[in-house]
């Protein structure tokens, strides 16, 4: 299959008369899958409706099928399409975080998606991305897209359009390339469809910011047991993977920095992933700056980036810095130890 790549400047307004979208949404309204851009990563876009789009994004991706996916959409009245309850707490999120990098769960409306997008559960994960290219084409298509990220199940989210080329190049009808994504972490999930809100996945929208709307939000323990269904897309499955073992390692520099020398008096070729105060004092074959610790937003923004880049140089080990888990370093420290597939390792003091 020939990938078609559309280019659009995110600046400019009026998208919805790019041709390029136009083509684009024309491609999904043909139950084709295409690639876009979000404000947090790129999303592996089909229309929601259709068993044989959505079964084109588990086929491209190698994704397992009891993972479901998100639903986009462009305008609040396409909810009503998806779901007929809306609870009170829902709208407050809805209305301090939308369009944004929060996905709420909701009560699935009777045949309103493909039974592939919900992976059989009678709940919905619905977002709507704060992003004029994404919004764009959704309009334009005039469908709910179900849309997980644009990459290789179990890769690191892509964060560019050249990400999604590397992983997804050939398998997919098309790309559009809107230039590099801005949170750099997938959406927070939530769930207020019960009597208390569950935090079904740390993302782009802090616990703390979601209770200064609605109040004590609880987080889910499944997202400890890999043994439950998943709600929610990134609860299951070792994902954002480099091609390296990534450890996490819990101690002082020094105490990395003889874990890399070990290694490498090995012979092994050593990554080490570490903050922009960290990065002076190591010694590696390739150390590589996340953003700053005073600063977790822009660790956030780089760490899939950061993931991928680790690919590029070939190496054998890597070894990461932990991050603060407070507000977005919750999500932060969700992706890294997923991608580590939970292997920790800590000073012994």
């Amino acid at each position: 299959m020939k990938t078609v790549c559309w280019s659009v400047d995110k600046i400019e307004d009026n998208k919805i008369n790019y041709p390029q979208l136009e083509e684009a949404a024309r491609f999904l309204q043909n139950n084709e899958v295409v690639a876009f851009p979000t404000e947090t990563v790129y999303g592996l876009g089909a229309n929601a409706q259709s068993d044989e789009a959505v079964s084109k994004i588990f086929a491209a991706k190698g994704r397992p099928a009891d993972n479901p996916l998100i639903v986009h959409i462009s305008d609040v009245n396409q909810l009503r399409e998806l779901s007929t309850v809306i609870p009170e707490k829902s709208e407050q999120l809805m209305n301090a975080f939308w369009p944004g990098p929060l996905t709420l769960i909701f009560q699935k409306k009777a045949g309103a998606v493909s039974e592939l997008v919900t992976a059989g559960l009678d709940t919905i994960a619905v977002r709507m991305p704060d992003h004029p290219v994404a919004l764009a084409l959704i309009s334009a298509a005039d469908l709910p897209i179900a849309a997980p990220s644009a990459n290789r199940s179990g890769k690191p989210s892509p964060t560019t359009a050249n990400h999604v080329r590397t992983d997804l190049d050939g398998s997919i009808a098309g790309i559009v390339d809107g230039g590099p994504t801005g949170v750099g972490l997938e959406s927070t999930v939530v769930d207020c469809t019960g009597k208390t809100p569950v935090i079904l996945r740390p993302g782009g929208v802090s616990k703390e910011e979601i209770e200064a709307v609605i109040g004590k939000v609880e987080i889910d323990p499944a997202l400890m047991r890999l043994e439950e269904k998943p709600k929610s897309p990134g609860m299951k499955y070792k994902h954002y993977a480099p091609s390296a073992p990534l450890f996490l390692a819990d101690g002082d520099q020094k105490w990395i920095q003889d874990l890399v020398n070990e290694k490498r008096n090995e012979g092994f070729k050593v990554g080490v992933l570490t903050s922009t105060e960290s990065y002076p004092q190591y010694d590696a074959d390739i150390v590589l700056d996340c953003g700053s610790r005073f600063d977790l937003t822009t660790v956030a923004h780089n760490l899939f980036h950061t993931l991928r880049s680790f690919d590029e140089e070939q190496v054998d080990i890597i070894f990461s810095e932990v991050f603060p888990e407070e507000g977005v370093g919750a999500a932060i420290m969700n992706r890294l130890d997923k991608a580590a597939g939970h292997k920790w390792l800590r000073q012994n003091i």
